[in-house]
């Protein structure tokens, strides 16, 4: 099962960390300056983002491209994030961290801005705008790769759980101010929300270049050529039995949570729902994933590790089989922000423990690992969603989603002891 598997989860400096985690922290990440930093730069790059991204298919649409090269454009710089995440994972763990975020964020900031001054002037080039936003998409990867390693330089072990879970705080406020922000942007002027996005990209620079904590990764010895040390964090990975169990509950859920989501917007319109009624489809699930986020902190230092993680697990599935009888979009609404409620409290224990039990030598490549692992396969989630409510009706789906979940809940049951071995 592999050395890291065989050692005592009770012997040691282990067992020393586990105990400082299971104490309230005496104060909040936020007192920490490099933390509350760290925290603006991901909010502001998050609303800089959707105030754009949501709304370039409409540029080129507007251009006179259609829709299908428009979907293109966002399909391949989707893409060649989840391509260049891995590899920027290498260099977060070779490279100083800090100057890779800035010069990341100076790269998407200088790459948005052409795409400002295009459509500013009415020169809309299909080729500039897909080339503009694969570079976009790979700066903010590699700004995602080197963030990833931070954490553990930012705040101490205590405060863990109650900082990764203002992160997913933080994540699930921009998904919902973020699109509203991006139309009010839109009505003003069809290059405004690219100028916001360029100006959010220098405002992250500066904000990361303020950090002072130090970042640079540890080593061990000399730098190994970059196929193998991609290949190392692979490994690492794979060998270390609680992050395999990681990527395939993450990848599921994803999945799962994706294929719910299009589902409920695809059965909505079916049914003659208006745009604004399936709008706030999304917001009621994007409310509950904030609500979830905000309370996972607190409940992680309350309830044992293998009951939030197994309880969460089973609790998907009552709310799955749910949206198969749902004919309203409130009702849509409230169970989507129901498995929305629930998740993040799993992810603050297990992206916890994943921070722990890697050395600071890999983080960059296991966060880039896990992150790809699980974004991967939600991209396929919207295709497949459509094509199955088109072919098998959305109530087929919505059951076939409750019994995929109740697969994983058994997984995860079937994992618990690893669970209790490896939680804090």
């Amino acid at each position: 099962m592999g050395e890291a598997e065989g050692k005592s989860a009770s012997s040691g400096p282990e067992l020393a960390e586990d105990e400082r985690l299971s104490k309230d922290s005496p104060s909040s990440p936020f007192r920490r300056r490099d933390f509350s930093l760290f925290w603006a730069a991901g909010a502001i790059d998050g609303l800089g983002t959707c105030a754009s991204s949501l709304f370039l298919p409409l540029i080129l649409l507007g251009a006179g491209y259609s829709s299908g090269l428009a979907g293109l454009v966002a399909s391949v710089a989707l893409v060649s994030g989840l391509v260049v995440s891995p590899i920027a994972g290498v260099f977060a763990d070779r490279l100083p961290r800090k100057p890779m975020m800035y010069t990341a964020a100076l790269v998407a900031a200088g790459a948005t801005g052409t795409v400002f001054v295009t459509v500013a002037l009415g020169h809309v080039v299909l080729v500039h705008v897909l080339v503009a936003a694969v570079v976009e998409q790979a700066a903010s990867a590699t700004y995602g790769a080197a963030a990833s390693g931070t954490i553990r330089r930012l705040v101490p072990p205590g405060e863990y759980p109650r900082a990764i879970g203002y992160l997913q705080a933080r994540d699930q406020a921009v998904q919902i101010v973020g699109p509203t922000l991006g139309g009010v942007l839109y009505q003003m002027a069809r290059w405004v929300p690219l100028l916001a996005d360029a100006v959010s990209f220098l405002l992250v620079a500066v904000l990361s270049r303020a950090i002072r904590a130090d970042l640079t990764p540890e080593r061990e010895g000399p730098a190994a050529s970059f196929t193998r040390e991609l290949a190392e964090g692979l490994r690492f990975v794979w060998a270390e039995p609680f992050l395999r169990f990681v990527v395939v509950w993450t990848a599921g859920i994803n999945a799962l949570l994706g294929a719910l989501y299009f589902h409920a917007v695809f059965a909505s319109h079916a049914e003659g729902a208006s745009p604004s009624s399936i709008g706030l489809i999304l917001t009621l699930a994007g409310v509950g994933g904030l609500l979830g986020a905000l309370a996972a902190p607190w409940l992680v230092r309350r309830l044992p590790a293998t009951r939030i993680v197994t309880g969460a697990s089973w609790a998907m599935v009552p709310t799955a089989a749910g949206l198969a009888f749902a004919s309203q979009t409130w009702a849509y609404g409230l169970l989507l922000s129901g498995v929305s409620l629930i998740v993040p409290s799993v992810a603050v224990v297990l992206q916890t423990r994943a921070v722990l039990v890697t050395p600071d030598r890999l983080l960059a490549r296991m966060g880039t690992v896990l992150g790809t692992a699980g974004q991967g396969v939600a991209v396929l989630a919207p295709v497949l969603a459509g094509v199955l409510v088109a072919a098998y009706g959305g109530r087929s789906v919505a059951l076939g989603c409750a019994g995929a979940f109740a697969g994983l809940a058994l997984y995860a049951t079937a994992r618990s002891a690893l669970v209790v071995r490896e939680a804090p």
